[in-house]
């Protein structure tokens, strides 16, 4: 049985009809993907995340705000909203209608990292983590050119240990090193083929904190295609190759990580 901890099945290319999701989760389903989590990124697509695990059984919601979307949210005085927000997904897994925080974290790509706006998404990443805690569900991390920090500030907030899926994590080695040391997981996209970094984490990282992901849409292995959750299969056969074990044994074990974290 086959997990994806990562995708973002209400992006257009699924929901405009580009691609029919109907199809999709059919194609899911017919390899035998039983979990898909969905990640929300802003106040609308929670509402789509929800929508979409209420109608598919195979996709279950991770509720967030992306780091981008969190600080555009403060700077133009929508902290009331945020705050709402925050009440709607506490609210959501207090329910059992979502499983996890995600997509939250720290970007310092899409944001100029000055100290002022390093605090505002901080500062905002800080309430997801006390929710994540509050409710014992995992949290779902995005950490572009912010590795350090991110793993420093989950540090300081007590999460060692805890429920943390480092999602696409390119950190370098000693980074990856520090989040295995705190017991966290990190997931693995179908570019592991195509990726060195991604074998090297596969090589080194205990299978016992592996997942898998597609970002699906994005992170497409055949970069002409749209990704979809059925890649994670991918991911499976390359870390199975190279940790030189049998694939089923590799799949069996995945999944028994996403029972303990999501159950």
């Amino acid at each position: 049985m086959f997990i994806d901890v990562h995708a973002h099945m209400d992006i257009e290319e699924y929901m405009n009809k580009k691609i029919d999701i109907e199809c999709i989760v059919k194609k899911c389903e017919e390899k035998n993907i039983v979990a898909v989590i969905t990640q929300g990124v802003d106040i609308e697509s929670n509402r789509k995340a929800l929508q979409l695990s209420s109608k598919y059984k195979i996709i279950k919601a991770a509720l967030g705000i992306y780091p981008v979307h969190c600080y555009e949210m403060i700077v133009n005085g929508k902290q009331k909203e945020f705050d709402e927000e925050l009440s709607f997904i506490d609210k959501n897994l207090k329910e059992k209608k979502a499983i996890a925080i995600g997509e939250v974290g720290l970007d310092y790509k899409e944001i100029e990292p000055t100290e002022e706006n390093k605090k505002i998404m901080k500062d905002c990443l800080k309430k997801f983590i006390n929710i994540a805690k509050k409710n014992d569900v995992p949290i779902i991390i995005h950490s572009r050119k912010a590795e350090l920090e991110i793993i420093e500030l989950l540090e300081q907030e007590e999460m060692k240990n805890r429920k943390v899926i480092m999602h696409c994590f390119s950190g370098r080695k000693h980074l990856v090193e520090r989040v295995r040391k705190n017991g966290w997981f990190l997931s693995i996209p179908a570019t592991i083929v195509k990726t060195e970094h991604f074998q090297y984490i596969a090589r080194d990282v205990p299978l016992s904190q592996l997942l898998t992901e597609t970002d699906s849409p994005y992170l497409s292995p055949e970069p002409k295609n749209v990704n979809d959750p059925s890649n994670v299969i991918i991911s499976i056969k390359k870390i199975a190759q190279i940790k030189d074990m049998d694939e089923k044994e590799v799949t069996n074990i995945i999944f028994n990580n996403y029972q303990k974290l999501f159950y």
